[in-house]
């Protein structure tokens, strides 16, 4: 079995990629519905506020990501070393 350190980088890093793919993944499926659906607009003013809106979203979205990313590196010994200590319970408690 790895030691601590090792298992909570390898969860973190884990963490890091996955709510980068969902980053990427909502930019992709908000420009994606954007192109889809411009000329369904009636106007171009209706535009410019789904565009807006979209945007808004977008900003919103990946500044909480990153915050939420910063906020686990900075608590990351802590919060990974307490879910690693509940999965060693769990999973001896299943060997049982």
């Amino acid at each position: 079995m790895p030691d601590l350190t090792e298992r909570i980088r390898k969860m973190h890093s884990r963490d890091i990629a996955v709510a980068w793919a969902f980053v990427v993944g909502l930019w992709l499926a908000i420009i994606f519905v954007a192109l889809a659906t411009w000329n369904l607009a009636p106007s171009s003013t209706a535009r410019l506020v789904l565009l807006i809106g979209g945007a808004t979203i977008l900003v919103l979205n990946t500044a909480a990501i990153f915050a939420m990313l910063r906020h686990y590196r900075e608590d990351r010994d802590f919060m990974y070393g307490l879910d690693i200590k509940f999965l060693d319970l769990a999973r001896a408690q299943k060997k049982r």
